[in-house]
């Protein structure tokens, strides 16, 4: 029984020995997996009301994980501003179909955005996975259907940028 034990035990470490830590490259990559939209009820505007909720997925890998920032450093706006001149840890531009081509549409509402900690043990590692971002558009009396697509990138806590990345194309409620 004592062998079977050992044997079992043995047998686990050496699965576990044999699974390769992924060589990401620390400056982070990303790439365009969806972007949905779901019309939902808008209770706050009135009994019939509605906007349209759209969300951006992106894959990314981080060699060193340090994608995110901290509660702390999200309290001192100071030290944020200054580190994260321009824009935040994750940068959306909203781009609008005119006449055939698309022309950034400045919006103050995605100037500067971040998000949390992605690797939460605080250990230098490879990290991978996926990131949502939300993104609100209200119907009103003047909104027209318009065509938008939007570009993302990130940058990690020691500043390095990833690649901009394209999503497809969504109509969305535009006054």
């Amino acid at each position: 029984m004592r062998y079977t034990v050992y044997i079992f035990l043995f047998a686990a470490l050496t699965l576990v020995s044999c699974v390769e830590t992924p060589d990401f490259d620390t400056t982070p990559t990303i790439a365009f997996n969806s972007i949905d939209k779901f019309t939902v009820p808008d209770p706050f505007s009135g009994p019939n009301a509605r906007k349209d909720s759209v969300i951006i997925t992106i894959d990314f890998e981080d060699g060193d994980g340090d994608l995110g920032v901290t509660a702390e450093e999200r309290s001192d706006t100071t030290l944020l501003n200054s580190k994260y001149s321009g824009w935040g840890n994750y940068e959306l531009k909203t781009l609008r179909l005119e006449k055939g081509s698309f022309v950034e549409l400045p919006t103050a509402v995605t100037s500067k955005l971040f998000f949390p900690v992605l690797k939460r043990d605080g250990k230098p590692g490879p990290i991978k996975g996926k990131l949502d971002f939300s993104q609100i558009f209200f119907y009103s009396r003047f909104a027209q259907p318009t065509v938008l697509k939007f570009q993302v990138r990130v940058r990690d806590r020691s500043l390095r940028v990833s690649n901009i990345i394209e999503t497809d194309t969504i109509s969305v409620p535009l006054d």
